[in-house]
């Protein structure tokens, strides 16, 4: 009896089929949109906590240096109990970051189901072993993800924020006000990144996986995997004293290795020929 999976499907049929698929994940986005608009207010405390976690790590004379607590009072409050720190230059500012952060909410929460429908509707073209490759590596992918933007909002952007605040403190020639859209923009773009930072060894592995490289060859171009992660490391860090830069890129290079070191045990079993015994020649 022939797989359901490998029954044959016309261009229409696949239509239909993305088109069902995609409706879930729509309907998904758009619940949790309207439910996370009503808490909006809340929504925008929370993308500031890494700012106000940023200024407790910087200091009190640095923070009052740049005008973000008034007292030592606010400043020993500022993880309790929130404070208006993001300027808004246009009417329409605060509207328009609401929908930002209530539509962002909205994707985070239909990211699993979006993922899961697209799965549902490439299975059908996919081999048996690639189905079951597939099915072992995309969710492994998506925790990492999650994972990492989690450790990077509780750790990684108030520390990123406070080399930031401690490097506009030093500029002899910058006034501090803090965009509200700028922010919003730059916290969401950064929390991405350390999500996709945390998918590193699952790239490697899958790499691995796939048969597309060996463990043997990427070990051996270790060394420009190091030159690459210190170039990213420059670009992504603010600061340029040793101790930030190397508090940055250990953990990059670290993940780097695990997923080689995991990537060991996942490499592909080379078929193994079939050897047919011939009879003995009589003769």
């Amino acid at each position: 009896m022939p797989n359901i999976f490998d029954l044959p499907m016309g261009l229409g049929d696949h239509l239909h089929e993305l088109r069902r698929r995609l409706i879930w994940p729509l309907i998904t986005i758009g619940v949790v949109f309207v439910v996370a608009f009503g808490f909006e207010g809340k929504l925008k405390e929370m993308t500031v906590w890494p700012l106000r976690k940023a200024i407790h790590i910087i200091g009190y004379q640095t923070a009052h240096q740049l005008n973000l607590v008034s007292d030592q009072k606010a400043y020993d409050e500022i993880l309790i109990h929130p404070s208006r720190m993001l300027v808004v230059m246009s009417v329409e500012e605060s509207t328009t970051t609401a929908v930002t952060v209530s539509g962002a909410a909205g994707i985070a929460v239909a990211l699993p189901v979006l993922l899961y429908n697209i799965w549902q509707f490439v299975v059908v073209g996919l081999t048996s072993k690639e189905r079951r490759l597939a099915f072992l590596f995309l969710p492994l992918g998506v925790i990492l993800f999650y994972t990492g933007a989690v450790v990077g909002y509780f750790l990684g952007l108030p520390y990123f924020y406070a080399w930031l605040l401690q490097f506009t403190a030093g500029d002899p020639t910058a006034v501090y006000m803090l965009r509200q859209s700028s922010y919003i923009s730059f916290f969401f773009t950064w929390t991405i990144s350390f999500g996709l930072i945390m998918d590193i060894p699952w790239l490697v592995m899958v790499l691995v996986r796939t048969g597309l490289v060996t463990p043997q060859v990427i070990a051996k171009a270790r060394k420009y995997v190091i030159f690459g992660n210190i170039v990213l490391t420059c670009c992504l860090c603010p600061a340029t004293d040793l101790f930030s830069l190397s508090a940055m890129f250990l953990p990059i290079q670290l993940l780097f290795e695990v997923g080689l070191f995991a990537s060991r045990f996942m490499v592909p079993k080379k078929a193994v020929p079939l050897v047919v015994a011939q009879a003995p020649d009589d003769g």
